[in-house]
Formats: structure tokens, sequence, C-alpha cells
């Protein structure tokens, strides 16, 4: 591991400040993947500037009656909270199915939206890796894949985002709020994070040096029936294979409003933006449900081994709707 400067921020402009005079040095709340990736040598900062004691650690209503989310919030805390729980479950169940209980204790709201691809070839600084050194090609796309992007992927990445969290926030359409040398900024999750593209070393849009500060959830009415699924290959501790946020809400048999986000199938959370137009005004049923899904997944280009994710991904779409549908009519 690279020898490193350690410096505890005393305020938000103090952190801002620190970053802003070492483009080398990284912002450290919880750690649990920075110093993971500094350990394997993948991530070299020449400074940690600690956030963790930063008054960045509320979650709170706002006037609007939705939810404003520190930063430093822990996952553990999330996921707790009761205004999480019964108006945006689809959140508290994303961050549950994401690590171990001790993991959620340690990392915050903001470094896991900022967490890093698991892509074997990218956590190993012998291999070849678009994503950490550019230009040097994608080994992926030829190579061990399985668990690799099927969906807004190119040939210069396949890897996908490992975020629970995210995905859930992505059909939330959560703002991530932001703080700079130059002053505050706010971005929607769904311009969050960049396209791969050529660039897929360009992982989110935030200002170089910027603090993230806090989430932004709006009122959602719809969230109040909430679910999110995850599949992995174990039942323990594990990143997704394919998972589903979904927010229904039906009234006498129509879809009034629907919400829904993929998780582990791209580079970020995927909004299923087509297949929410295939199933807004239209009748609440599996036969939806699936013409839905497969409205999303026509645009899927899976590679040789992970085929098996159009399925996958179809299937808890349809099962996730379809639990959702038979919450609403037993009320």
């Amino acid at each position: 591991m690279r020898e490193f400067a350690y410096q505890k921020a005393s305020d938000v402009p103090d952190a801002v400040a620190l970053l802003d005079a070492d483009p080398q040095a990284r912002f450290l709340a919880g750690g649990t993947n920075l110093v993971d990736l500094m350990k394997s040598g993948v991530e070299r900062p020449a400074r940690l500037v600690d956030v963790r004691q930063l008054p960045l650690d509320r979650v709170e209503s706002t006037p609007e009656g939705g939810l404003r989310i520190g930063a430093t919030v822990t996952n553990g805390d999330l996921a707790a909270h009761p205004e999480v729980r019964s108006r945006y479950p689809m959140l508290a169940q994303a961050v549950l199915a994401g690590a171990s209980g001790q993991l959620r204790n340690m990392a915050t709201v903001g470094g896991n939206l900022l967490q890093r691809t698991r892509c074997a070839y990218f956590t190993d600084p012998t291999k070849p890796c678009n994503k950490r050194a550019p230009g040097s090609g994608c080994p992926a796309v030829q190579g061990e894949h399985r668990n690799h992007a099927i969906l807004g992927a190119s040939g210069h990445c396949v890897s996908v985002h490992p975020s629970d969290m995210a995905v859930a926030l992505a059909a939330l359409d959560a703002v991530v709020h932001y703080e700079t040398a130059d002053g505050p900024g706010e971005l929607p999750i769904g311009w969050f994070y960049l396209p791969v593209a050529r660039t897929p070393h360009r992982e989110t849009a935030l200002p170089a040096g910027a603090l993230i500060t806090h989430v932004s959830l709006a009122p959602l009415p719809a969230a109040a029936r909430s679910r999110y699924r995850k599949v992995r290959e174990r039942a323990s501790y594990a990143f997704a294979t394919g998972s589903v946020a979904a927010a229904l809400d039906v009234r006498d048999g129509v879809v009034h409003d629907v919400r829904l986000a993929f998780g582990a199938v791209a580079s970020r959370p995927w909004r299923a933006r087509a297949a929410e137009r295939v199933l807004t005004g239209a009748s609440a049923d599996a036969e939806t449900f699936a013409a839905a899904a497969d409205a999303e997944l026509a645009a899927a280009r899976p590679l040789p081994h992970n085929g098996y994710k159009v399925t996958l991904m179809r299937n808890l779409t349809v099962a996730v709707l379809s639990e959702l549908l038979e919450e609403d009519a037993a009320r």
C-alpha cells in the first residue's frame, strides 16, 4: 500500500478546500470500498480526508413531505429508520440486501453511491482494465463475464455497478446534492451516473473534488407500496446477479403509477423507462408485466456466457410486480 497522509475535516468547507488543494486526495467515510481498493493497489491516494464526523448523519423529513438523507448516514441506520421503512420500503429492503450487518454499520450513503465495480479484472492491478487504466482494454468481453452487463455496455467495458441502494434510489428519482469550492450543486440520480461509451473510467458526473452532502427524495405515494428483490448466488452476503426495485399504484385494475429499476445488469442502476411506458395506463396483470419486461429487455445485448440474465430479469420483474399487485388487492 502506498503511504498516505490523513487529515480530519473540521466542516464541509474545510473538507472541500482540502481536496481542492490536493487532487490526489480522497474523501474517507466508512472506507468499506476505498480501503479495500487501497489494499489491492487499485486506489493510491496521497491523502485521505476524513469526513465521517461532519454533521451529515441525519435522516430528516422535508417541508414538501419528502426525505433528506445525509451523506454520512450509515446503511444500517438508513434501513432501520421508521420513515424510510414506512414511506420508501424498497429503499430499506435494498440496503438490507447489501453486505453484512457489520459492513452496513460502517458503510455510508455517500460512499455507497460512489462504490466501484467488483469486476475481477478491475480489482486486479496486474490485469488490463479500461476503467482502471484507460486504453488498456477490457478482457472481460472475451473472458469471465457471467455476471456482467447485458444493458448499456460497450466494447470498452462490460462491468456492472454493485450497489443495491442506488437501484432503489434510481427508481425513486433521488437527487444527489454536493458541495464544491465553487458552491453547492445537485444531480438527479438519472444524470449522476455516466454511460460507459468510450470512457468507462468516468463513472459519475460529479465535479472534481465534490463532496456529496445529502440525497433528497420527493414525496411519492406509490413508494409506500414498493419492493426490492435481489437474486444472488448464495443466500448470505453476495453481490446481485440481478435485482428489481419496483413501486406500483393500481386503481380499478389499471396501473396508475409505476417506478421500476434494474440492478446488476449495467454499469449503472438501470431505470426501466420502456417497461414503465408499457405499464402506465395498462391493465395490471401478469401478461402486461411480462410485456413490459420484454420491452425493456429488447435492448439487451448479452455476452456469450451471461444470456441467462435476460430470462432471470424477465421472470424477476413479473414476480415482483405480481407480488405488489397481490398485496394491493389484499388491502
